[in-house]
């Protein structure tokens, strides 16, 4: 092991990705990986010429809506490639499946041919009937679409709301509203602005589309390996070691893949085992790296495509979501970071021995350029706000960076990057699609900012008691969606009534967003904990307790920074920088109480007595992390007086029964 850990030129193996998701994705023949790799290359080729304005070279612009019709054609399509119907076509493509693929190629191509006819005769308010008839099997294509990326509550959710405006006047007063045709409907939904093609699909197509495929790339020219491998080299060896590598390389892989059960099953196979040889519990280990991996997501520059679609709603540049998300994200691994040295220190559990890691030298000489080609997309992002080509001309850049290292990537391992590619985007794709009906069923009966209005009214204008509301709701759909389904959803209902009630609309969206994560390592449906749970070989539960114990403090997190935005970088220096500084302190007190060892005092809490003890470091803890003003209202010495005295009574019970001056229980 003295070179590498694992090669840095090793892609991510195809079964380790599909092991969360065994009956979801189909085994394609080699005639089938070919179809899926020319629509995945039309796609991106359609992409790179709308968002770079290239007009085909020739000088013919397309319509922003002829566009969104052959993408999403394109997508569905290949929805219907990738995911089977039933666990009984896994193996080939049916041929009910084959029927739906041309029905998509037929019904798109119309529309996009007669793009400028929906838009000047506004087909979304009187379609022809050829138009309400298509509109009407689209939707139900996207339904089903919805269904098989991403599962059957999603598909149930999507029915009940798509078809809302049929009922809505037949509802009672507090949830009723305009009832419309099932025909107006379809064409509202399918030929507008504000339902399907609405922000949802047009964040995907003009931003995220661009960083799916920096992702990718980025993951097969050795891009996991190298973080994984320069993890190692850094940390590997220090107290704990290799548990904090689980925190490092999953924290940069989660924000390249944006997604948490994939990051698991990435770096879990690595980091898990490493972990259990250095004296780590089965579940413990688990629990480190589903927290690791979901936290990955809140990572910036590349934080999945929930933080586009979120500046899309808010209409500001990704970089400001990118910004807002630097200290929360890091406030959340900093706190991991110290759990596991806390947890190191008290189990007195050592690193891996320096001549089994890699050598740092060695594995920056290897993969510098990834590095750089990090740097090159973070100048862009921020410096020239260039958000929509950035990630392809980093990803240009990567790829042809590769073919001059001795890791140059071959044509199988490239299709094998188209495949996965386009599995990827058909997935998001289809859910998005699913999502957007929601949003039009809101829109086109009012009944978005009446649902805002009745929760303020529910909460009593108690501003805590809408956000216990909020992140009660953002956490059970949290559940059966995907984050950025949840987040679509609750940002059309749930945001609007936090910013009524006087939130920053930023931090209102954020804390949806937070809680919407939260599903994924707490029980009973932790899927990212039970997916480090098949790698560990533990019980699923012990790794999702283990795991809502670890992330403890991205519960917390959220109502701080929503009732202050200055840990969302918001405000003057002074207030950031008092705030911040505070909130480092106090999350490592947070760490010590839960883990039960305080860097520089040792041990706390070795009885039921002792337990008192870690509680009250806790609470000074959080009393540090509460940051000062807002809307709160409590000043920083109150706060520090709080701290101090909890403090001194936690830390005050340990010494006493050191003294042998209070029992040990």
């Amino acid at each position: 092991m003295s070179n590498s850990i694992i090669p840095p030129n090793a892609p991510p193996k195809e079964d380790d990705a599909e092991l969360p998701a065994i009956g979801r994705y189909r085994e394609l023949t080699k005639n089938w990986r070919v179809v899926m790799a020319t629509l995945t290359a039309l796609a991106s080729l359609l992409a790179i010429n709308q968002i770079f304005a290239l007009g085909f070279f020739v000088d013919i612009t397309m319509l922003d809506g002829r566009y969104l019709y052959l993408l999403t054609g394109l997508m569905l399509i290949m929805v219907f490639i990738t995911f089977p119907s039933h666990k009984s076509n896994l193996n080939f493509v049916p041929w009910y499946d084959k029927v739906i693929m041309a029905a998509i190629a037929v019904i798109f191509s119309y529309f996009a041919i007669n793009a400028e006819r929906i838009i000047l005769d506004a087909w979304e308010y009187a379609a022809p009937v050829e138009g309400i008839v298509l509109a009407l099997v689209t939707w139900v294509i996207i339904l089903e679409a919805g269904r098989r990326a991403g599962g059957w509550p999603i598909f149930f959710i999507v029915l009940v709301l798509s078809l809302y405006p049929t009922y809505a006047d037949r509802m009672p007063d507090v949830i009723a509203g305009i009832g419309m045709p099932v025909h107006d409907v379809a064409i509202f939904h399918v030929l507008g602005e504000e339902s399907v093609f609405g922000v949802a699909l047009n964040s995907f197509a003009m931003l995220v589309f661009g960083f799916i495929l920096f992702g990718v790339a980025l993951q097969y020219t050795g891009g996991g390996p190298f973080f994984i491998n320069f993890a190692f080299s850094l940390l590997g060896h220090k107290r704990g070691g290799a548990a904090k590598v689980a925190i490092f390389s999953s924290g940069l892989m989660g924000s390249m893949s944006g997604g948490p059960i994939t990051n698991v099953l990435t770096t879990g196979p690595l980091s898990i085992p490493a972990m259990r040889r250095t004296g780590f519990s089965r579940g413990y280990a688990a629990g480190v790296e589903a927290c690791a991996s979901t936290g990955g997501v809140l990572m910036p520059p590349i934080m999945g495509a929930t933080a586009f679609v979120m500046a899309s709603f808010l209409g500001v540049s990704y970089v400001t979501v990118a910004v807002a998300a630097i200290v929360p994200s890091l406030l959340y691994f900093y706190g991991l970071f110290m759990q596991i040295d806390a947890y190191a220190a008290r189990n007195k559990l050592e690193g891996l021995p320096r001549e089994e890691l890699p050598s740092l030298g060695k594995v920056f000489k290897e993969g510098w350029y990834f590095i750089a080609v990090f740097v090159v997309l973070t100048v862009m992002l921020v410096y020239m706000q260039r958000e929509a080509t950035a990630p392809f001309i980093a990803t240009a850049a990567l790829l042809i960076i590769n073919q001059f290292t001795m890791h140059k990537m071959n044509l199988d391992k490239f299709l094998l990057m188209v495949a996965a590619t386009g599995r990827l985007m058909a997935e998001l794709a289809g859910i998005l699609a699913a999502i957007g009906l929601i949003v039009g069923s809101l829109a086109v009966t009012g009944m978005a900012g009446t649902l805002a209005n009745d929760l303020v009214y529910l909460a009593g204008d108690n501003v805590l008691v809408l956000l216990i509301m909020g992140a009660l709701t953002s956490f059970v759909l949290g559940i059966g969606m995907t984050v950025t389904a949840a987040y679509i959803f609750l940002a059309i209902v749930l945001a609007p009534a936090l910013i009524n009630a006087g939130l920053d609309p930023l931090a209102s969206h954020m804390f949806i967003m937070y809680w919407g994560m939260l599903s994924f390592i707490t029980p009973p449906v932790a899927l990212a904990a039970f997916a480090a749970a098949s790698v560990a070989q533990v019980s699923s539960m012990r790794a999702g307790w283990e795991a809502m114990r670890l992330g403890a403090i991205i519960y917390f997190i959220p109502f701080f920074f929503v009732l202050n935005p200055a840990l969302l970088l918001q405000g003057g220096f002074a207030s950031i920088a008092q705030n911040v500084g505070t909130a480092l302190v106090g999350v490592a007190f947070i760490s010590a109480g839960l883990q039960g060892y305080l860097l520089g005092f040792g041990r706390i809490g070795e009885d039921k007595l002792g337990l008192v003890s870690r509680a009250c470091v806790t609470i000074a803890g959080l009393a540090l992390v509460t940051p000062a003003g807002g809307l709160y209202g409590f000043s920083q010495v109150f706060l520090i007086v709080v701290c101090v005295a909890f403090l001194a009574a936690g830390l005050g019970i340990t010494v006493l029964q050191r003294k042998r001056l209070l029992p040990v229980v």
